[in-house]
C-alpha cells in the first residue's frame, strides 16, 4: 500500500515538473524568441504620430511673400473617450449652437467615428484655446490639435494662387498614398499644379502611451522618429505690385489682364475680374464665403485670363498683316479701296470712318477693316493651292504657330484651347467643296467663329514684341512640372519690324493716340468685338518698349464698347506702372477706377470712332 502511495506522488511530482519546465520553456520563448509577443506588447505602449511638413512658401518675382504659413488651432474628439460634460460652457466659449454640437455628434455616430480624432471645429482663437486649455478636464475626448495653415499676405491674385481644401474620398484613392482623412490638398491654382512640391514628406514620431491613452515620453528617445521634409518654396514670376494696380483697375468690370515678359514667358500679371480675397478662403470664413461666391452670377471663381473666350476683333489684324506678308500677297505698300467697309455683291463688311485708300502702316494705325477682308481673300485665294480649304488649312497653320487654337501649356489648372476653326468645321457647315474665301470673311477681322483666351491675345503680342517667337507662358521661375521651350512661327524678322512700326502709329496718329507716354515707346492694337450677348467687348493688347520690350499685356474688358475707351487706357496705365513705377496720368487712372460696368449701366462712349 505503501509503494502504491510512494509510485502516485512520483507520478504527480513528474507531472508537475513536466507542467513547470513547459510554461519556463513557453515563457523564455515568448520573452527571449517570439518577436511577434513583444511587438504586440510595444504597440499596446506605443502610439505612432504623423507630423505634417511644413508647407513650402510661394514668394512673387521680386521675393515678396505671396502664401506663407501660420499655426492654427483645431478642437478635436475622439467619441469613445467623451464623459457627461456641461454642453452650455462648451458651447458659449467656442461660440456655436448646440444645434451645431447635436449635428457634430451624429455625423460622427452616423460614420461611426468612435475611436478616431476627429476635427470639430476648425481654427480657434487663442482666447477660445486659452479657456479650453484651463477646462480640458471638464471636456474630456475633446483635444486642442496645432497645424500648419496658410496664409495669404496681399488680398490679390486668388486665381493664381488658389486655395487649400480638405482631401476628399476620390482624392485619396487617387494619390501615391500620402493623403489620409483630414488632411489638405491643394485645391486650384499654383496649389493645386504644384503640390507634390509644396506639400514635402511626412514624418512619423513614437510616443509611450499609458492605458488611457495620454502621452508620457518619447519612444526609444526618438531613435525610430523619421524626421518630416519642408516643401519647397516657389518663387512666382508675378509681380505682386502691378497684380494688385490690374486688380484695382478691374474693379467693377468683368474681363481679364495677361501681362508678360516676352524674353522669358513669365507672367508679370493675371488679373480676372470680379475676382474675390484670398483670405476668405481660409480657416472658418470659407464655409460661410465660399457658398456666396460660387454663386455668384458674375462668377467670380472663374478664370477668365485662362478659361474666358473672346472674339480678339481688330486685335487680330495685326496677325493677318504678317500673314499676308510672309505669304508675299501684300508688301508695305500694298493699298486697298475702303468705302465705308468692305463691298462685294451680295456682301458688305462695315467699317468707319477714315481716309482711303490706306497703306499697311496706316491701315493697323486707322484699323481698316476693308484691308483686311482684301489680305485675307488674298492669301487664302492664291493660285498655288487647288482650293478654298488647301489655302484656308495653309491660313490657319500660320495661326497654330502663334499658339492659337490650342492650349499653351501654362502650368495652371483648367486652361482652355480657344478655338480656331478647322477644313472640317466648315465642310460641315457649307458641304465639302462648297464653301470661299468670301463665305468665312468674318475670320480676317477677328469675329466669327474665332475665339481666343486673353492669355492667348498676351502670347501672341509677346510673338510680336520678339519679332517671331514666344516661350511657354508659366508662373513660376524655373518651373518644376512644365518644360518651357521656345516656339518659332517661321515669320521673317523683316515682316515683323513693318507690322511693329503701325502699332507704334497707333499711340502716334491712330486710334490709341490720347494713351502715348512722351518716354517710354508704346505699340498696340485696339479691338472692338462684336458680343452677340450684349453691348461690344472692349479688347486691347500692346507691348512697350519698342526696343528690346519688358512687357507685353492684353486686356479684355466686356461690354465695354470701343477698344480705345476703356482697354486701351488700362493696358497704357499697366505699362506705366510697371516700367516706371509711377502714374503720370491720374486723370485717366481717376476715370478707370470710377467705371462700374456691374452696378450702373452706362454705355456710354467717348471715342466712338475708334475700332
Amino acid at each position: 500500500m505503501k509503494d502504491k502511495y510512494a509510485n502516485r506522488a512520483v507520478s504527480i511530482i513528474a507531472i508537475i515538473t513536466i507542467l513547470a519546465l513547459v510554461i519556463v520553456s513557453r515563457l523564455v520563448y515568448i520573452q527571449v524568441f517570439a518577436k511577434e509577443y513583444k511587438q504586440f506588447a510595444e504597440q499596446n505602449t506605443r502610439s505612432k504620430k504623423t507630423v505634417i511638413p511644413t508647407r513650402g512658401l510661394i514668394l512673387d518675382r521680386n521675393a515678396k511673400r505671396l502664401v506663407s504659413n501660420e499655426t492654427v488651432y483645431d478642437l478635436v474628439v475622439v467619441l469613445k473617450q467623451t464623459k457627461e460634460f456641461d454642453t452650455t460652457a462648451l458651447c458659449q466659449i467656442l461660440k456655436v449652437e448646440k444645434s451645431y454640437l447635436r449635428q457634430k455628434f451624429a455625423q460622427f455616430r452616423a460614420e461611426s467615428r468612435y475611436y478616431t480624432p476627429t476635427v470639430f471645429l476648425r481654427e480657434l482663437p487663442a482666447v477660445v484655446v486659452a479657456r479650453l486649455q484651463e477646462r480640458k478636464f471638464d471636456f474630456r475626448g475633446f483635444y486642442v490639435k496645432a497645424r500648419i495653415g496658410r496664409r495669404f499676405e496681399y488680398p490679390v491674385a486668388a486665381h493664381v494662387l488658389g486655395y487649400l481644401g480638405e482631401v476628399d474620398q476620390k482624392e485619396i484613392e487617387a494619390s501615391d498614398g500620402y493623403y489620409e482623412l483630414q488632411n489638405y490638398i491643394g485645391k486650384s491654382g499654383l496649389e493645386k499644379q504644384y503640390e507634390q512640391v509644396l506639400r514635402g514628406k511626412k514624418g512619423y514620431e513614437y510616443t509611450v502611451v499609458d492605458k488611457f491613452n495620454r502621452e508620457i515620453g518619447s519612444y526609444a528617445n526618438g531613435e525610430f522618429d523619421i524626421a518630416a521634409e519642408p516643401g519647397k518654396n516657389l518663387t512666382s514670376t508675378i509681380d505682386v505690385d502691378l497684380q494688385a494696380y490690374g486688380e484695382l483697375l478691374m474693379k467693377n468690370k468683368i474681363g481679364a489682364i495677361v501681362a508678360i515678359e516676352p524674353s522669358t514667358g513669365e507672367i508679370l500679371a493675371m488679373v480676372s475680374s470680379p475676382t474675390f480675397d484670398p483670405t476668405m478662403l481660409v480657416g472658418r470664413k470659407r464655409s460661410e464665403f465660399y457658398p456666396k461666391i460660387s454663386t455668384d452670377p458674375n462668377k467670380p471663381l472663374y478664370n477668365r485670363a485662362i478659361t474666358g473666350m473672346y472674339p480678339p476683333g481688330s486685335t487680330f489684324k495685326p496677325i493677318m498683316a504678317l500673314v499676308g506678308l510672309q505669304e508675299g500677297v501684300i508688301t508695305q505698300n500694298s493699298r486697298f479701296p475702303c468705302h465705308m467697309g468692305y463691298t462685294i455683291p451680295g456682301l458688305h463688311v462695315g467699317c468707319h470712318s477714315h481716309v482711303s485708300n490706306l497703306n499697311l502702316i496706316e491701315s493697323i494705325a486707322q484699323s481698316c477693316n476693308s484691308y483686311y477682308c482684301h489680305t485675307f481673300r488674298n492669301t487664302i485665294d492664291q493660285q498655288k493651292f487647288a482650293d478654298t480649304e488647301e489655302g484656308f488649312q495653309n491660313w490657319r497653320n500660320y495661326m497654330l504657330r502663334f499658339g492659337l487654337g490650342q492650349r499653351l501649356g501654362i502650368d495652371i489648372p483648367n486652361e482652355v484651347s480657344g478655338i480656331m476653326p478647322t477644313v472640317e468645321k466648315f465642310d460641315g457647315v457649307y458641304g465639302e467643296g462648297r464653301w470661299r474665301s468670301s463665305y468665312i470673311i468674318s475670320l480676317a477681322i477677328g469675329q466669327a467663329e474665332i475665339s481666343l483666351t486673353p492669355l492667348q491675345m498676351a502670347n501672341m503680342t509677346a510673338v510680336i514684341a520678339n519679332r517671331g517667337y514666344y516661350y511657354t507662358p508659366h508662373l513660376v521661375k524655373d518651373p518644376i512640372i512644365n518644360e518651357v521651350t521656345r516656339h518659332n512661327t517661321g515669320i521673317s524678322e523683316e515682316n515683323f519690324n513693318i507690322v511693329v512700326e503701325g502699332m507704334a502709329e497707333v499711340f502716334r496718329t491712330g486710334t490709341a493716340r490720347w494713351y502715348a507716354l512722351p518716354e517710354i515707346e508704346q505699340c498696340g492694337k485696339t479691338g472692338t468685338a462684336e458680343n452677340p450677348h450684349g453691348e461690344d467687348h472692349s479688347n486691347f493688347i500692346a507691348f512697350a518698349p519698342r526696343q528690346n520690350p519688358k512687357i507685353a499685356i492684353a486686356v479684355v474688358v466686356e461690354n465695354g464698347g470701343f477698344g480705345a475707351t476703356w482697354a486701351a487706357p488700362i493696358a497704357s496705365l499697366m505699362i506705366e506702372k510697371y516700367l516706371t513705377d509711377t502714374i503720370t496720368r491720374p486723370h485717366f487712372e481717376q476715370k478707370m477706377l470710377e467705371k462700374d460696368f456691374i452696378h450702373v449701366a452706362d454705355t456710354s462712349q467717348v471715342t466712338p470712332h475708334a475700332q
